[in-house]
């Protein structure tokens, strides 16, 4: 079994900066890709960013010069460096991870979320 947990979210006021984390643990052989989604109220789960093993990213053009996506490979863990947050930034954030298990199997993991609100 494999678990993510976020960690980060809160209230914050626009122009403000916010760091997610995200830990995975459990039975990892390997994680390919890692990223953080968002689903605010009344709309559907939408990509944040995503990150290959290799540091390679990839992210919305609605985030594109205010969120940075890295990883730590050693620590498992995925952060969300978010910048000049805006009210529209308000949703929950999902970690995401694609897992080879120790049995070698490639599995899709969630996390339970994390609330991010930017008001003033």
């Amino acid at each position: 079994q494999v678990q993510l947990v976020e960690s980060g979210g809160g209230l914050v006021q626009p122009g403000g900066s916010l760091r997610l984390s995200c830990a995975a643990s459990g039975s990892i052989f390997s994680i390919y890709v890692m990223g953080w989604y968002r689903q605010a109220p009344g709309k559907q789960r939408e990509l944040v960013a995503v990150i290959n093993s290799g540091g390679d990213t990839n992210s919305a053009d609605s985030v594109k010069g205010r969120f940075t996506i890295s990883r730590d490979n050693p620590k498992k863990t995925l952060y969300l460096q978010m910048n000049s947050l805006k009210p529209e930034d308000t949703a929950v954030y999902y970690c995401y991870a694609d897992v080879s298990t120790m049995s070698r199997k490639r599995m899709e993991y969630w996390g339970k979320g994390t609330l991010v609100s930017v008001s003033s």
